[in-house]
């Protein structure tokens, strides 16, 4: 059964699309099963906000201390949806605390300025740089905008600031630990923190 909730850990997952403008060659949608307590994650169709919100009624939302936008697309490719659930969340359940996980292209696939629409609806973002240079990011990603996608994760991150308490980089610990350190570098000069990920096959 594809779901548009599941759970991980003590965290709510919310998968709103299977769209991504990346082909990430460590990508988990290369696995054919779920994921936590989801049977699939593949949506039939990406889900309205309304099916999502009606879809929070089979849990105990006051079980949860995050819940996280986090499925086998880019969030930022459903974004109405996304500011629609958060404003749905932030009147219903105030103590719940939202992060959005996403490869960081939201301006390059919306054509827009992001990062202000999130203020006062996510308290986290956690961003995948996954590679120390636009040439090895677009080399890993595979976006679709070309090595221009770097850049942009970078504006995009740097954006979060000032609207979002919580913004980090994560990579997958199978960089060298020479390009680990490099992005450790680049993290530490734009000022926000860098999760080292493990790496699973699943």
């Amino acid at each position: 059964m594809t779901e548009i909730l599941y759970t991980y850990g003590d965290k709510l997952y919310i998968n709103l699309t299977n769209r991504c403008p990346c082909r990430c060659t460590f990508c988990i949608r290369s696995q054919t099963d779920g994921l936590g307590s989801a049977d699939s994650l593949w949506l039939e169709h990406d889900p309205s906000a309304k099916e999502v919100i009606a879809a929070f009624s089979s849990y105990d939302l006051s079980q949860f201390p995050e819940v996280v936008f986090c499925g086998y697309g880019e969030p930022f490719c459903a974004l109405d949806q996304l500011l629609e659930v958060c404003r749905y969340l932030r009147s219903s359940h105030k103590q719940l605390k939202i992060r959005v996980n996403t490869n960081g292209l939201g301006d390059l696939i919306q054509k827009k300025e992001t990062a202000p629409l999130l203020e006062g609806l996510v308290d986290s973002v956690s961003i995948s740089l996954n590679a120390p240079n636009a040439a090895q990011y677009a080399a890993v990603t595979r976006p679709a905008y070309g090595e221009a996608a770097f850049d942009a994760l970078l504006h995009f991150a740097v954006s979060c600031k000032p609207f979002v308490p919580n913004v980090q980089f994560t990579i997958v610990d199978v960089l060298p630990e020479t390009e680990i350190q490099v992005c450790r570098r680049l993290a530490e000069k734009l000022e926000i923190p860098l999760r080292i990920r493990h790496f699973s096959q699943g």
